[in-house]
């Protein structure tokens, strides 16, 4: 099979027999795309990107730059294999769910704040270390998430569907709610994982504890957590939010002990390099004959 591959990156090192296209030589939304049968979206490109798949009846590789992959899922057909960017993200994503739980936990936002109207205001603030964290979700990124807190002298719980990898199930997450002072969700959005942290749940976390959202906003309430920062009962820091992006007039920009990032944890110089790395790695193992890595999903035939 001649591979015919299609990426945001017209520079790429690709091995003999493999036809590379781009945006300045074939643009998605001119061009004819039936001949394409390996497709990487743009990175952040959202729905728009994923809709072009519509236009490749050819299509055999759908190559995704995200490690999530539920907004993929409704463009699978038959004979389609569907790869995430698994690892790409780890490094990046890990060390802002950490770092949000830093700031959040030892003030920052009030430091910016009053930087601005050079002000000194010392206060003593909740310290990072002694905290028993939980984890949700323990893949590739929650595992890195675990490596960069083994520095610290805090407890990591981890917590999956499956309980597997020494990890407490899900199910009994409620159980552990109460007594966690940081909650950091790393996990996939799919049915199970929907609105996880809804009223009930939320409710059940201790006074002054923390979430930290790195996953996907939909895992989150939002009404249900906008009630619980306005009570300024718990804190919050959060990377992704429901809806997203958050328009200017919604009302978790104002909401106290809140932090928000504005969905940056995969998108730092670590990205390019690595999602580069892989699309070639993908490439090379077909030019081969070998099947790709990463897979998520087939097409039913």
């Amino acid at each position: 099979m001649k591979i015919i591959a299609w990426s945001q990156w017209p520079d790429l090192k690709v091995p003999s027999g493999v036809e590379l296209r781009s945006e300045s030589t074939h643009p998605l939304a001119t061009s004819d795309l039936s001949e394409i049968n390996f497709y990487a979206p743009t990175y952040f490109g959202g729905r728009k990107a994923l809709e072009y798949v519509n236009k490749m009846p050819n299509l055999k590789y759908l190559q995704m730059p995200n490690a999530g992959y539920e907004d993929a899922l409704e463009f699978m057909r038959g004979g389609l294999i569907l790869a995430n960017a698994s690892g790409v993200h780890d490094d990046s994503t890990a060390e802002l769910a950490v770092g949000l739980a830093i700031a959040s936990r030892r003030g920052f936002v009030d430091f910016i704040r009053a930087q601005d109207k050079s002000e000194w205001a010392h206060q003593r603030y909740t310290s990072f270390s002694d905290s028993k964290i939980g984890l949700i979700g323990y893949g590739s990124i929650g595992k890195t998430v675990a490596k960069n807190l083994s520095g610290f002298a805090v407890e990591v719980i981890p917590f999956t569907r499956s309980g597997s990898d020494g990890s407490i199930k899900i199910s009994e997450l409620d159980t552990h709610l109460p007594s966690l002072d940081i909650v950091i969700l790393i996990l996939p959005l799919n049915a199970d994982s929907k609105k996880l942290f809804n009223k009930e749940r939320l409710a059940l976390m201790k006074d002054g504890a923390l979430i930290v959202n790195v996953a996907r906003g939909g895992i989150i309430d939002t009404e249900a957590l906008l009630a619980e920062l306005n009570s300024k009962r718990i804190y919050a820091a959060l990377d992704v939010t429901d809806p997203e992006p958050l328009p200017q007039d919604h009302p978790l920009w104002k909401a106290p002990n809140l932090l928000i990032a504005p969905h940056v944890g995969g998108d730092s110089t670590a990205f390019e390099p690595r999602c580069r790395g892989l699309i070639e790695a993908q490439l090379d193992k077909l030019s081969r004959g070998e099947g790709i890595s990463n897979v998520v999903a087939r097409g039913a035939e």
